[in-house]
């Protein structure tokens, strides 16, 4: 047998040797690959985004801070966001801006002005389209128009990851990280710390889309939660919706 036969067979076997672990290498591999793409974002509510600070600067893009002044000294700060003006029940021209009822409460009728500030930008004068008491939610116009937050198509579930976003204790720009404690019949649950100023802002999921409307906080000595009302109750006076919703449920009592 020549030298140059024993070469080929040798090359041979080491491309077999070379083709066999690269097999296995991809075997290896493709379990935790997959287990990526499984448990991405979009496939899983409980799994935190991979890039949270880009999440936290695309939305801060639709968060407003909230003024209710009445006096100079007496004035109301809180949070709105951005909401597509094509789903509301008005023919808005600029940004449709969701808040709570009691952030602009005191500012109704004429008794005092309520402004709005895009985060590091400038307080403008806004109207009050609608509200809704019970519900404890405001929809705004704002004539400059800026970027809508998407509203999730899935109801959040206990243990999802969850991120609010708005002026805490007049503090712009502030973000608080949690979960979803549990879901009643029109409110989410959570564990994100929330301060006066937060009221009225986004709640979103790991896509940055929103789940609920900050509303409340609690006593942290003696709870460990806070309360978001959920999107159904947007449908009742807000937004336009597909379906049906009734926010009064036989077991709470709303004062008209």
């Amino acid at each position: 047998m020549s030298s140059e036969t024993n070469s080929y067979k040798f090359a041979s076997i080491l491309a077999i040797i070379a083709s066999s672990l690269a097999a296995g290498a991809f075997l290896l591999a493709w379990p935790a690959s997959n287990h990526f793409f499984q448990f991405a974002p979009n496939y899983d509510g409980y799994v935190q985004p991979r890039d949270i600070g880009t999440l936290i600067d695309n939305v801060q893009k639709s968060v407003l801070t909230v003024s209710c002044e009445v006096t100079k000294k007496d004035s109301w700060l809180g949070t709105a966001w951005v909401i597509d003006p094509q789903i509301s029940q008005e023919e808005i021209q600029g940004s449709a801006l969701v808040t709570n009822y009691h952030v602009i409460e005191e500012c109704l009728s004429g008794k005092g002005t309520v402004k709005v500030k895009p985060f590091e930008g400038e307080f403008e004068r806004v109207q009050i389209l609608k509200t809704d008491k019970r519900n404890d939610l405001a929809l705004l116009e704002l004539s400059e128009n800026l970027e809508i937050l998407g509203l999730s198509e899935y109801s959040p579930w206990p243990g999802y990851w969850v991120m609010s976003l708005g002026s805490a204790a007049g503090f712009e720009g502030s973000v608080a990280i949690g979960n979803v404690l549990n879901v009643l019949f029109d409110e989410v649950l959570i564990t994100n710390n929330i301060s006066e100023g937060n009221s009225g802002g986004p709640l979103v999921d790991n896509e940055g889309n929103v789940v609920g409307i900050v509303s409340w906080g609690m006593d942290y000595k003696k709870e460990q939660y806070s309360g978001a009302k959920g999107l159904d109750t947007l449908c009742v006076r807000i937004i336009k919706c597909s379906y049906s919703y009734d926010s009064e449920p036989t077991w709470f009592n709303y004062e008209d």
